[in-house]
């Protein structure tokens, strides 16, 4: 790994820290008691699986480089675990050396024991993370209506379903953040899940999400290259031709329904890379896609 790229990631360590925030303060929508526990597994990446208390994990600039910019961060993991520091925390505390406020969210799973009606459960999560960071502008030192969203994989999945579905009702709204909208003011979606239809979407994520044998119409719901209009936010696009996990399709099925609605877009589609390669810090050709969605941030 070149020099600089050991400085910028023990930099961004050294001086990040976080808060950590629950979700929902009243009762957790679709939440059922079971003896299920959350699980985090600690390896070359730090992997949560079985989430039962929602949370935000924040990250903030100091305020003498702060932007005002907010994203918030939903890790991949086909929708059966969550890659919290590979796609999650690291990409916070790149966003903190950028002036920009980092939030993760830790989304419950759709595999989980501890929730029924599975397939809405990480779009109430969204949802209501969307509006709780947006009633925390004021004390954050962020701007309520620069507040985007950056998803990986099948983060991606439920960062493209919360930015064409933001206004559909998926819970009973309880409290005065809930009168807030969820609809994110930009999009970044990496190597995302789009469709839930074949030849192009990732079976693992349609089958957590959305059980064995949904309907066709569960899965035109959730095939979001269906769902965009021209309110979609704008988004930044990021693949690689060679992904076997997630074809490179569903990045340009969005992109063309992005298109087609006049909704400004960016897609950067590299050659090789394959899945999941986050920061991409072990390619000197990667390395550069994250200067690129930089510029487009502070472009917004």
């Amino acid at each position: 790994m070149k020099p600089f790229l050991i400085f910028l990631l023990f930099s961004m360590t050294s001086f990040a820290q976080s808060t950590v925030l629950p979700l929902w303060t009243n009762e957790i929508p679709n939440a059922i008691i079971s003896d299920e526990v959350e699980e985090v597994v600690s390896g070359d990446i730090i992997r949560i699986s079985k989430v039962q208390i929602p949370a935000l994990e924040v990250y903030l600039p100091i305020k003498q480089t702060a932007t005002g910019q907010a994203v918030l961060i939903f890790p991949g993991g086909g929708y059966g675990v969550l890659a919290y520091d590979w796609e999650g925390t690291d990409f916070a505390k790149f966003l903190n050396s950028k002036g920009i406020a980092g939030i993760v969210v830790k989304y419950r799973l759709p595999n989980s024991r501890s929730v029924t009606n599975k397939h809405n459960v990480p779009l109430q999560d969204a949802q209501r993370a969307m509006r709780l960071v947006r009633s925390k502008a004021k004390d954050w030192n962020i701007k309520e209506d620069n507040i985007g969203i950056l998803g990986f994989s099948a983060g991606g999945h439920l960062a493209s379903t919360l930015g064409t579905h933001y206004n559909e009702v998926v819970y009973a709204k309880t409290d005065a953040i809930d009168q807030l909208s969820a609809r994110p003011d930009f999009m970044t979606l990496a190597y995302p899940v789009i469709t839930m239809g074949p030849p192009n979407t990732h079976g693992g994520s349609k089958k957590n999400l959305l059980g064995e044998n949904p309907s066709q119409k569960m899965v035109d719901h959730f095939s979001n290259e269906l769902r965009v209009t021209p309110d979609t936010p704008p988004t930044f696009l990021l693949h690689a031709t060679d992904d076997t996990a997630v074809p490179v399709e569903n990045s340009l099925l969005f992109y063309a329904a992005l298109r087609k609605n006049n909704v400004a877009a960016e897609m950067h589609i590299y050659p090789s890379g394959g899945h999941g390669f986050a920061l991409g810090l072990k390619d000197p050709h990667l390395v550069t896609w994250t200067d690129q969605w930089i510029g487009w941030l502070a472009g917004l």
